[in-house]
């Protein structure tokens, strides 16, 4: 009975510990979204900015940078990015005979459009003037949060995440973190270059994307656990 309750202690500690950096990243991701959607509500704080950030930007547009952004915001939108996911996942499935990962990545992204979707439902927040849109009116859905910036953000992050959680070299990690970032912030300035959204839409998608993030770590460590695959910062050994 002892050595049954030393493990079944071992194992509880271990979940704890697989469990929390997920956990975590959920609370910090709806921490955030919960500040910056009390701002555009209140109209202070961040959203301050939301205006001057957007005049600036519409006020300095060039023809190669509309250019750039317009490529940029297209092949992340809702017609391309998921096609290209869906392809991707169902080679990885075929390539490599599993199905934990890419559905897992697909499972994300669902979720990810989902979410955005319902909050813009329930803000209902107005889209930037028709004026200032790179296409006025090509935009009809409610401004917040970004679904370009947050399905983007989702996809690189979990699938950064799920690459170095198999192998958790550093150098991996600072690589896929820094793709995350420069995949998020040219999406995301893509989406105010052109005119479609407010500085705190693009804030809040990231910070729910990293919310999701949160959730896909709790899953996959369970699954981890369940399946007997070690966890990457669990040095714990049951003792006799």
């Amino acid at each position: 009975m002892a050595a049954v309750s030393r493990w079944d202690a071992w194992r509880s500690r271990t979940a704890v510990r697989a469990l929390l950096p997920g956990a975590l990243l959920v609370a910090l991701g709806f921490a955030v979204f919960v500040v910056l959607l009390d701002g555009v509500r209140e109209r202070d704080d961040l959203s301050s900015f939301d205006q001057p950030v957007l005049d600036w930007l519409v006020g300095h547009r060039g023809p190669t940078m509309r250019a750039v952004f317009a490529a940029i915001t297209l092949v992340s939108g809702p017609r391309i990015l998921p096609a290209l996911v869906l392809v991707t996942c169902a080679v990885w499935v075929a390539a490599r005979r599993e199905w934990w990962r890419p559905g897992i990545v697909a499972g994300a992204m669902v979720a990810s459009t989902l979410l955005s979707l319902a909050i813009k439902d329930v803000v209902g927040r107005p889209r930037p003037p028709l004026a200032t849109m790179d296409i006025p009116g090509a935009e009809t859905t409610a401004s917040f949060p970004s679904g370009h910036t947050m399905g983007t953000a989702t996809l690189l992050l979990v699938v950064g995440y799920l690459a170095w959680s198999r192998d958790a070299d550093r150098r991996k990690l600072f690589v896929g973190g820094g793709v995350a970032v420069i995949g998020t912030l040219a999406v995301g300035l893509s989406r105010l270059y052109l005119g479609y959204h407010f500085l705190t839409d693009v804030l809040a998608a990231v910070a729910l994307a990293v919310a999701v993030l949160g959730c896909v770590v709790v899953a996959d460590r369970l699954h981890g656990l369940d399946s007997g695959r070690p966890q990457q910062d669990s040095n714990l050994q049951p003792t006799d």
